[in-house]
């Protein structure tokens, strides 16, 4: 009787020690998650800070968007605003500002003839249409690199960093510039 005893005083202090492992175990696996939560938060909101600490930088513009509007940026203007273009644009001295930054500095086109160059991208046929203002508007049925209007295409030009899409069928890239490129 007395071994039995012993021997349930035994498992009993196993049993016990087990526990204890277990705990301690759990708990271990508790706070290292814990920490991890901690990481990870710290990280988000340290990035959250820079972000919100950056002060907005004045566009620069080029000197060449000090000329008037030409009569080839007229007629792309007229294509895409129809009767909306003198509300829209043309009576509001920073869009005309913008847009002459546009077409004359910020959307580049580049033939690059060469495979091993050629980045791959979106094409221009995945941009839908920028047709707020006339519902009519239509693509270019053939690409013609000296009379193509970008503002035609809904293109990000308030998104930040370089933007690379290709003409479709063709080695003609274009590239949209950032906002700050100029900064």
């Amino acid at each position: 009787m007395l071994q039995i005893l012993k021997l349930n005083n035994k498992t009993s202090l196993i049993s016990q020690r087990f526990n204890l492992l277990t705990n301690l175990t759990f708990m271990k696996t508790r706070f290292l998650t814990f920490l991890f939560c901690v990481f990870i938060c710290s990280i988000i909101h340290g990035q959250n800070i820079a972000y919100l600490n950056q002060d907005p930088q004045p566009i620069r513009f080029n000197s060449n968007t000090k000329a008037s509007l030409n009569n080839a940026e007229l007629v792309k203007l007229k294509e895409v605003y129809g009767a909306a273009l003198r509300t829209e644009i043309l009576d509001r001295p920073t869009r005309v500002l913008a847009i002459k930054e546009i077409l004359r500095n910020r959307v580049v086109l580049r033939e690059i003839s060469d495979p091993n160059r050629q980045k791959p991208c979106p094409k221009l046929s995945d941009i839908p249409l920028f047709n707020a203002f006339v519902s009519n508007l239509k693509r270019d049925a053939v690409f013609n690199p000296n009379t193509f209007n970008p503002l035609k295409y809904d293109f990000r030009y308030h998104r930040p960093g370089y933007q690379l899409f290709r003409v479709d069928n063709t080695n003609y890239f274009i590239t949209i510039k950032p906002q700050d490129y100029n900064n």
